[in-house]
């Protein structure tokens, strides 16, 4: 298949006529789409987990390093791209059984193995110079992401609950940015790791209800197949769990005014993207997945907003340490700080 109007059969999201038909040269279009660049949905849902933890490891009164955050939004559209591209490798014969996939370039003989192969790791290098940009601690946790990303394909064969190693895998960010930031982790990117699990065990239960009827006749599991008629009322756990574990990660930046208005947004998606959901309407499962890029910004600019409005730290600690201690030298610090005020003593006393 070489037209991108024969893309267009069944229920599929992707489109002909888009920018990638408009834009690009014919040869580039497949490898274009393998890597989901005109569905950038995925991109943002890996990438917000990542800034939240930048902005939430910024100093005190001040704003997330931005340099930063561009790093790793070129590394998630890569990572992304690489992580769907060795997906539609490893699921090319149950993509051509399944209404919605049975168009992706491979299944559809655009793309060869072989080819999917070399475009695969053309990122993986891409994604390698960009991880190398970081601390020392940052690159060892980057590079042990690569397992959750090789294991996550297989999951759907081997348990019901491939959308739990989705959510380890593509929140795997709240880890990773904090760390290149501090070189270290504490409680709040772990809570925020934990909240982001959750939060796609939500959302993409509602993307996997597309597929429900088919994955059922060729063997895929999903949460969706799991749960069932009960799919509403557990991914409402999910988002109040999620919900919970953010309000805990954001705790020591104080429950202002300020903070609150984007908190509220963030739950009041939450609730409408639950509520509004039609689980038997394909369309609308995935028009109600795209919508959870949105509670992910309202609460990126919480941690924003919440960081930026601390006091500031003096010599530019962190911004805050877990259980309240801000700014207060680290222990290794602590033993020379006390010699230099002993001999500033001594001095005095001269």
């Amino acid at each position: 298949m070489t037209h991108a109007t024969e893309t267009t059969a069944g229920h599929t999201d992707i489109k002909a006529g888009d920018w990638i038909d408009r834009r690009l040269p014919a040869a580039w279009r497949p490898y274009a789409r393998l890597a989901r660049l005109d569905r950038p949905i995925g991109t943002w849902l890996l990438l917000l987990p990542c800034w939240w933890s930048i902005a939430l490891a910024a100093p005190a009164g001040g704003w997330p390093d931005f340099w930063l955050m561009a790093l790793f939004g070129v590394g998630a559209v890569v990572m992304r791209g690489a992580g769907c591209t060795l997906n539609d490798i490893l699921d090319r014969h149950l993509d051509a059984k399944v209404e919605r996939t049975r168009v992706r370039p491979i299944p559809s003989g655009q793309v060869t193995v072989r080819q999917a192969v070399g475009f695969l790791v053309a990122q993986l290098l891409v994604g390698l110079v960009i991880l190398l940009q970081l601390n020392p601690f940052a690159i060892a946790l980057g590079a042990a992401s690569l397992l959750l990303v090789g294991a996550y394909p297989l999951m759907k064969r081997i348990t019901w609950w491939p959308q739990a190693f989705l959510g380890l895998t593509f929140n795997w960010g709240a880890l990773l940015g904090w760390a290149a930031v501090r070189g270290d982790l504490g409680w709040p990117p772990l809570l925020l790791y934990a909240g982001g699990i959750l939060w796609t065990l939500g959302y993409d239960t509602i993307y996997a209800h597309q597929d429900r009827e088919d994955d059922a006749h060729v063997g895929i599991k999903s949460t969706a197949l799991l749960f069932g008629n009960d799919s509403r009322r557990w991914v409402a756990g999910f988002y109040a769990g999620a919900f919970v574990l953010w309000l805990l990660a954001l705790e020591p930046t104080g429950m202002f005014w300020g903070i609150a208005v984007p908190l509220l947004v963030t739950g009041a998606l939450m609730v409408m993207q639950v509520r509004g959901w039609d689980m038997n309407d394909p369309a609308d499962s995935l028009a109600q997945f795209k919508a959870a890029r949105f509670v992910g910004m309202a609460l990126l600019v919480a941690i924003i907003v919440g960081i930026a409005s601390l006091p500031p730290v003096p010599h530019g600690g962190g911004g805050f340490a877990p259980g309240g201690n801000r700014g207060l030298p680290r222990p290794y610090m602590q033993q020379p700080m006390l010699q230099m005020a002993d001999l500033a003593i001594a001095a005095s006393r001269r």
